[in-house]
């Protein structure tokens, strides 16, 4: 049995460490250094180290098996309530607060996961959106366990235990260099993934769901794992954020934190690149603290961007880079590979 011919990014490879991902490390890794030379501050490093983690795991699902879920940001919040709840409740440790919040994350995933797996397109949207508001509604409701609008408050940046030593993430910079192996690892991870058996088979799901249940791969348990693992990644980012925020609020888990995550992939690229979602909560940020500082409608500015692409690039940042930018860095002089087949469509 073989997939269906499908499209993907000739450099991919199945080495655990590539030059982009070396670039990304040594950027990251000395952001600290130079983000208040360029105007900005440090705890903005954090912000998008944590929204990094949640975009790569939402593109798991979006665009590499092309699903749609509009609900995501509830799985965000649901982490970063079973990080807090974890610390109060059972053990103020940090690696079994964040194991309990990708657990229980990835379990509520799991099943509803199990009434979206035969879904698709539009129906697939429409019940992910109705899961998300039905855990916003529980949060917001059952006030003896998350507090309600007050949302938990005192959640503690609990110092990194080793063993044989502990490190405090108490300070910006601490929880910055913390949250930033956190993402490298995961990055890594994620990149061996989709780059393996399991993950070209979430991309042929994307290209013709039919024909890759038709050679007999179980398509519903490869859509189900897929998404118990995006909640599962949006747990984790949600129990780094309620460490950061100091606090967990039922405001994350609303719609529009939602379709933030899906404007975030989308205007980066995350359809045609692994990086896509990188760029995308880059230019996000940039954007809402360069163009916040000097009208409060930045948001609409940043909308209209996003018409902009979607009319005239679709693929977004990263499919301007690879279009544009890189045959140019390549040089006229280079070899230009040969075409691929054409994508059969039936």
């Amino acid at each position: 049995m073989t997939l269906p011919a499908m499209q993907y990014d000739r450099r991919e490879t199945t080495a655990w460490i590539t030059r982009p991902i070396l670039v990304m490390a040594v950027v990251f890794a000395t952001l600290p250094l130079w983000i208040e030379t360029v105007g900005l501050y440090q705890y903005l490093g954090v912000e998008v180290l944590i929204w990094i983690v949640f975009a790569l795991g939402f593109n798991l699902l979006l665009g590499y098996t092309g699903l749609p879920s509009f609900g995501h940001g509830a799985f965000f919040g649901i982490g970063a309530y079973a990080f807090g709840l974890a610390q109060f409740e059972v053990w103020a440790n940090l690696w079994f607060c964040l194991a309990a919040a990708i657990v229980v994350t990835g379990a509520f995933g799991a099943v509803t996961a199990l009434f979206l797996a035969h879904r698709r397109g539009i129906y697939f949207a429409l019940m992910s959106i109705a899961f998300g508001q039905i855990f916003y509604f529980i949060a917001s409701k059952w006030t003896d366990v998350t507090k309600g609008e007050d949302g938990l408050l005192n959640i503690a940046r609990l110092p990194a235990d080793f063993g044989v030593a502990e490190v405090s993430i108490q300070s910006n910079t601490a929880l910055y260099y913390f949250c930033y192996a956190v993402m490298m690892v995961l990055i890594v991870l994620l990149w061996r993934l989709t780059n393996s058996p399991f993950g070209r088979t979430l991309r042929a799901i994307k290209q013709n769901e039919t024909r890759v249940a038709f050679i007999g791969y179980p398509v519903r348990l490869y859509k189900w794992a897929a998404f118990t693992l995006s909640c599962g990644i949006a747990g984790l980012a949600g129990g780094l954020f309620a460490m950061a925020q100091e606090g967990a609020y039922i405001n994350i888990m609303s719609l529009q934190w939602s379709g933030t995550i899906v404007l975030i992939v989308l205007i980066g690229g995350g359809f045609v690149s692994f990086w896509g979602p990188v760029l995308g909560v880059i230019l996000y940020f940039v954007a809402r603290d360069i163009l916040g500082a000097y009208t409060e409608a930045w948001l609409l500015w940043f909308g209209l961007m996003f018409v902009v692409l979607v009319m005239f690039k679709p693929d977004g940042i990263a499919g301007m880079w690879r279009g544009w930018v890189a045959p140019r860095l390549r040089g006229r002089g280079a070899t230009t590979p040969a075409p691929r087949p054409a994508e059969s469509r039936s």
